[in-house]
């Protein structure tokens, strides 16, 4: 098993023999006093999370009787604090819920953010890559290596037949316009919404590599846990409930989304960088679009699994139904 992968059932072991009831959420929405939420996401703050900054300008939130801040770190962090009850929600994507439940974290999948895995690689038109084979033996930046990015990259090279030993992966942090700009790496992971938008208003041409061409993996969603299903499924009907009618009207109303989106994301007093992040905004939306909103298929979850089962970040199957649930999606 790879040392990341240990490190990270270790941290969630002992995370969970200590956290008895801690952090945990006691008061549910219908108390008198709202119940106070910090949301941890990944990466950083970014017009790609208008959705949730709607949430709380708008009252969605508030509607259902929370108070919603936030907070970004790795999605390591973020699944040990919701498998331990230290925080009752979070960001994640698919597959780092299945690689947390086969080290024994109880999470639980509640809402399909993406309905589409956005995670593609990037590089410079005129470098020789146009597929995922012409990565072998290239320098590929990734911000770290671990969640939805470095697992993004681990299936597109599987998909191609390579493995991060035919590469030269190199962590870059959330840097990876800079990155390929100076010629630092051959390609890096992006996000198909964001770093290529800013690559051409920097002049770069790029070849754009998406990971969905090879794979349809679990995007970026709300995760919990068992316990709190368990004992408090009014707290995760009143997030969700929340959540979906806020990234309805995102998707329905984007120049307020844009709007504010702005009191959130540093530098967009500066035009040249809010007329990308408005770009940003558009391309996100129809990654988050859907019959149903929140909707998850099960069909992605057993793709997902049998990409990481083939990577070797699986030992065995997992109970798949256990992972995921849309029994908190609004009729």
């Amino acid at each position: 098993m790879p040392k990341r992968i240990v490190s990270l059932t270790l941290s969630i072991i002992v995370a969970l023999g200590l956290a008895a009831c801690g952090g945990q959420v006691e008061n549910g929405p219908q108390a008198e006093q709202p119940v106070n939420i910090t949301l941890y996401m990944g990466f950083q703050p970014d017009v790609q999370f208008a959705p949730f900054y709607v949430g709380v300008e708008e009252g969605f939130f508030a509607e259902q009787g929370l108070t919603v801040s936030f907070r970004h770190d790795a999605e390591s962090t973020i699944t040990r604090l919701v498998a331990t009850d230290e925080i009752p929600f979070g960001i994640v994507s698919g597959e780092q819920v299945l690689l947390a439940r086969a080290q024994g974290a109880p999470l639980v999948y509640v809402y399909e953010w993406y309905q589409q895995f956005a995670v593609a690689v990037a590089t410079k038109e005129g470098s020789g890559i146009v597929t995922v084979n012409d990565l072998a033996g290239r320098s590929v930046g990734v911000p770290m290596a671990e969640g939805a990015s470095y697992i993004g990259l681990r299936a597109l090279l599987a998909g191609g037949g390579l493995s991060e030993s035919d590469i030269d992966l190199r962590v870059t942090g959330f840097a990876q316009v800079e990155t390929l700009v100076t010629d630092q790496v051959d390609a890096v992971v992006v996000y198909l919404s964001n770093e290529p938008i800013q690559l051409d208003r920097a002049g770069v041409t790029t070849t754009v590599i998406p990971v969905t061409d090879y794979a349809d993996l679990v995007a970026n969603g709300v995760i919990t846990s068992e316990r709190t299903i368990q004992e408090n499924s009014e707290l995760v009907q009143a997030f969700v409930n929340a959540f979906d009618a806020a990234l309805a009207f995102t998707l329905e109303n984007p120049d307020r989304a844009f709007e504010v989106s702005r009191s959130y994301v540093e530098g967009m007093s500066d035009p040249a960088i809010a007329e990308v992040q408005r770009e940003v905004l558009e391309r996100s939306l129809p990654l988050w679009s859907a019959p149903r909103l929140g909707e998850t298929s099960p069909a992605s979850w057993i793709e997902t699994q049998d990409v990481l089962l083939s990577m070797g970040l699986l030992d065995q199957p997992i109970e798949l139904e256990a992972a995921y649930t849309t029994d908190f999606l609004p009729e």
